[in-house]
C-alpha cells in the first residue's frame, strides 16, 4: 500500500536527499523557481504576525525569485530565505525542511512532487522533539 512507503521514515530521508539535489541543481544553474510547503513545517524568523500568518493557506506558494533567489541558503535538512510578506512587506527568514516542500515549480510547470510533504505524523514528530528540546533551554 503507498501509505506504507509514504510514510516510512527511510523512504522520507530518500525524498529530502532527492529534494536537496534538485535545489542545488537549480540554484547552481541560477534557475529561478517556486514551491509550495506544507505550512506545518514552515518556520519564520521573526515570526509573522498574526494577521498574515492566518492567510497563508495549508499548503503555501514561495516564489524565489530577485532577492529572495539571492538569499537562499541550503544545510543538510534545510533551504533558507528571506521574503517579505503582506502590504507591509513583513520581512522574514523562512526555513523550510525539505520534506515539507510539496512541489518545486519551474516556469509554471511542476518539476517535482512530493507525497512525504502530506504525512501529518512527521510534523507532529518535529514538534514534539521541539517541545523536548524547549525543556533543556
Amino acid at each position: 500500500m503507498i501509505n506504507n512507503i509514504i510514510e516510512d521514515k527511510k523512504y522520507k530521508d530518500i525524498v529530502a536527499a532527492q529534494i536537496k539535489e534538485v535545489l542545488e541543481y537549480l540554484i547552481g544553474n541560477e534557475e529561478e523557481f517556486a514551491i509550495t510547503a506544507n505550512i506545518k513545517g514552515v518556520k519564520f524568523t521573526p515570526e509573522l504576525p498574526t494577521a498574515i500568518r492566518s492567510h497563508l493557506a495549508p499548503y503555501s506558494l514561495f516564489v524565489l525569485s530577485n532577492y529572495t533567489f539571492e538569499s537562499i541558503e541550503i544545510d543538510k535538512e534545510n533551504i533558507y530565505f528571506e521574503a517579505g510578506f503582506g502590504k507591509e512587506n513583513f520581512g522574514s527568514l523562512v526555513t523550510i525542511p525539505f520534506y515539507a516542500i510539496f512541489q518545486i515549480i519551474v516556469n509554471e510547470s511542476i518539476l517535482f512532487v512530493n507525497p512525504v510533504a502530506t504525512v501529518e505524523k512527521f510534523f507532529h514528530e518535529e514538534d514534539q522533539q521541539q517541545r523536548s528540546m524547549n525543556v533543556f533551554k
